[in-house]
């Protein structure tokens, strides 16, 4: 079996006033290592209770080495100088971590709040997918768990070293754009993301509505019903009803989600192959079996062979030029191998000089493959 684990060190984003030169690698190496020490990839007694195994939304703030719980009045109010996490429990239908960093949160506290990420994993068997948010930068599946909004403000705890959606429905939107690379990419649940010259999907759980803007391109009508049946039958287990919609024919269940129809915006050729250029996706395979690390390209072209992806190893999907990085981790890896996914990606992305701050990072266990990641793959169901 090969590891997927780097030997650098973790990363995150700090302020400019923490930021170190170039050489002082070695001291923040010896930093990682104590934070390692100080905090085992098993939670302390009592850190996390049973009840997070029950559905809901739970929101933490890293205080001193800790993960502390919020009041339900604090939750969705996020202070800049610190680091939280979020675990969204839908109980049958899964659960995800979310990671989220303040802008000023200090490095340590980055670290405290990936190893307590993962001691949450662990807690909850391995199987909830983990993500990881910037301020300013978080995804719209992070964005949706706070009905009453997110709000920023300044401050934060000192660092230790110096509406939730239920199982029912469900809300989502994508948009379908390009030409020879079209790819699916979740936007804001709101008539403003919608334009003439694509496709959407509107996932409503048993109903998925397919939508074809009025000038969107032959490829872009082909995608979107590729795509909406990938999602009938891997998330709703061939249940959920797919209804096709051209532009001008929206139904009751779509407009009393997104509210009465308003003006639309046009969609240019020019965006479509810049969307084409976001849109590609590399394969790389992450292995120390050889004593060092190892990084090597598995394959470029688009759409991927699934069975490249191989139970007993690690491997980066790189989305990069769409801000995306995925990790999978095969079932068949090793403890060690699995909670070093978030290091893994952290120095892929330096190594590829990737925007820190703007690139997400989305860690997927086999077997938990999202709709974004099974995108770039043939024949996934």
């Amino acid at each position: 079996m090969s590891a997927c684990g780097l030997q650098n060190i973790f990363t995150c984003p700090i302020s400019e006033q923490e930021a170190r030169p170039e050489n002082s690698d070695v001291e923040v190496v010896r930093e990682f290592q104590f934070e390692r020490k100080m905090l085992p990839f098993q939670s302390a007694p009592g850190q996390f209770g049973p009840e997070v195994r029950e559905p809901g939304l739970r929101v933490w703030r890293v205080e001193k080495m800790k993960a502390v719980p919020l009041e339900a009045s604090e939750v969705g109010a996020f202070f800049n100088g610190d680091s939280y996490l979020v675990l969204d429990n839908r109980g049958e239908m899964g659960a995800d971590i979310h990671m989220w960093i303040g802008e000023k949160s200090s490095r340590d506290e980055c670290v405290v709040c990936a190893v307590l990420a993962t001691q949450l994993d662990n807690f909850l068997g391995g199987e909830p997918i983990q993500h990881r948010h910037v301020q300013g930068y978080e995804a719209a599946e992070f964005m949706v768990l706070f009905p009453r909004g997110v709000s920023y403000k300044e401050g934060g705890v000192d660092s230790g070293f110096r509406r939730a959606q239920g199982s029912g429905a469900v809300h989502r939107l994508y948009q379908i754009k390009g030409k020879r690379n079209i790819r699916a990419k979740e936007v804001e649940l709101s008539w403003a993301s919608f334009n003439k010259g694509d496709c959407f999907i509107l996932d409503l759980g048993e109903t998925i509505v397919s939508w074809i803007g009025s000038k969107a391109n032959i490829f872009e009508k082909q995608m979107v019903r590729e795509i909406a049946s990938l999602i009938r039958d891997t998330d709703r287990h061939g249940k959920a009803r797919i209804v096709d919609i051209n532009e001008g024919e929206e139904p009751p269940e779509m407009l009393k989600v997104l509210g009465p129809m308003a003006e639309l915006g046009e969609s240019t050729p020019e965006e479509d192959t810049k969307a084409d250029r976001s849109n590609s996706a590399h394969l790389y395979k992450v292995s120390d079996a050889t004593g060092s690390m190892t990084m090597t390209k598995v394959s470029e072209k688009c759409p991927l062979d699934r069975d490249l992806l191989v139970r007993d190893d690690c491997f980066i999907l790189d989305n990069g030029a769409n801000g995306k990085i995925f990790v999978w981790k095969g079932s068949g890896a090793n403890a060690e191998e699995k909670r070093e996914a978030l290091k893994m990606a952290d120095n892929f992305i330096q190594q590829l000089n990737y925007p820190r701050m703007k690139t997400q990072v989305e860690i997927l266990p086999q077997g938990r493959e999202t709709i974004m990641f099974k995108q770039f793959f043939n024949n996934w169901n």
